[in-house]
């Protein structure tokens, strides 16, 4: 035990001997919060709009303008070519086009289905979604608003309805920032286990210090251990960084336990620093090392949840997953923060990415050699 600790104490002079890596281990986290939170979003507020109207009535106008009173769309272009408004939406300077016929004003006045034409930019396929459903819900109330104003108010009222009331739980509000910080907390914990503790072995490889270790008789398993602590504890400590961002600048929510959010987030930590170990036994240089470390994170990041539902995946995807340690801590992170869930609830995230830190620091501690 002595010898891990003085082996650890030489680390973290290692490591803060370095100016730059010093700063960064805390720069970086306080620019990747401020940034990342409010800019990763898939809400849309601006659909920016085309309109074709040739049928200038007062119908067509009060469309119109129900949609100009949306939050969400705004008309930046009115044109009678159907041509000019197809060189706008391959320009990119509008996302749809919204086009009345003659007659859409008599047809919907005399009760008989008024016909309009759109055509949505759907190269971001999320985007065209989200825009579609937007258009069909201001397109819903002036229908149901036609209704009301051709059998009275009276009348429409005694129509059988269904009334639906509904709450949105563990994000009331909504708010975009509140799904994305903890899977950017994720994202932060993973980049600076994953690429500074792999870049400090391989550093110490290409300058040749490794070789006065090599020499002594330290245990292998003592070196690995000594290399993954100081990095468990800075990306702990990054990791309260960001929760303190979060609440300060966001006014993130916390229902869940503090402790056991760090519980997994220091399994996950433990789980990275052993594949990054593993790697950087392989690499012979850092660039070497940063090539497959960037291949590696960017397959962990997109597959982890953190865009896209872990359910919406491939079935193969999905298998995948089963042995990624951040697609673990998405979950763990969201489910803690947003619904408060205990241990119990994520006891088989918490063991899977146990046997993930396990699996991965053996093939570390199995790999490396001491060879002088």
């Amino acid at each position: 035990m002595r010898t891990i600790l003085y082996l650890i104490r030489k680390e973290f002079l290692q490591i803060f001997r370095d100016k730059f890596i010093g700063k960064a281990i805390f720069g970086v986290p306080i620019v990747q919060m401020l940034l990342l939170v409010p800019a990763v979003t898939f809400e849309i507020n601006n659909v920016r709009l085309c309109i074709i109207d040739r049928d200038m009535t007062t119908e067509s106008r009060e469309l119109v303008n129900q949609l100009e009173g949306s939050t969400f769309f705004k008309v930046r272009f009115a044109t009678f070519s159907e041509q000019e408004a197809n060189n706008l939406l391959h320009r990119g300077k509008c996302d749809l086009v919204l086009q009345i016929p003659p007659g859409f004003g008599k047809e919907t006045g005399i009760g008989n289905p008024g016909r309009i034409l759109v055509s949505v930019n759907a190269i971001n396929a999320v985007n065209a979604q989200l825009s579609w459903a937007y258009l069909n819900g201001v397109i819903r109330d002036y229908n149901m608003n036609i209704v009301a104003e051709n059998t009275g108010s009276l009348t429409f009222g005694s129509f059988p309805q269904i009334q639906i009331s509904n709450r949105y739980w563990y994000n009331e509000l909504l708010n975009y920032k509140y799904y994305m910080l903890p899977g950017v907390l994720g994202i932060l914990v993973l980049a600076i286990g994953f690429l500074l503790a792999g870049l400090n072995l391989v550093k110490e490889k290409e300058s040749g210090t490794i070789e006065q270790i090599n020499v002594t008789p330290v245990k292998k398993y003592h070196f690995i251990i000594a290399k993954m602590v100081p990095f468990l504890i800075i990306g702990l400590i990054d990791l309260a960084v960001g929760l303190i961002i979060g609440k300060l600048t966001f006014n993130i929510p916390f229902e869940g336990s503090i402790a056991i959010l760090f519980l997994g987030s220091a399994i996950f930590m433990v789980a990275v620093l052993g594949l990054a170990l593993f790697i950087s036994t392989f690499s012979g240089t850092q660039q070497q090392f940063m090539f497959t470390a960037f291949f590696f994170i960017i397959i962990f990041v997109l597959m982890s949840g953190i865009f896209t539902p872990l359910e919406s995946m491939p079935l193969w995807a999905q298998k995948f997953d089963l042995i990624n340690p951040a697609a673990y801590v998405m979950r763990i992170n969201r489910m803690v923060m947003l619904k408060g869930s205990t241990f119990q609830d994520i006891s088989r995230d918490i063991w899977s990415l146990t046997l993930i830190a396990i699996a991965f620091t053996a093939l570390a501690v199995n790999r490396y050699r001491k060879t002088a």
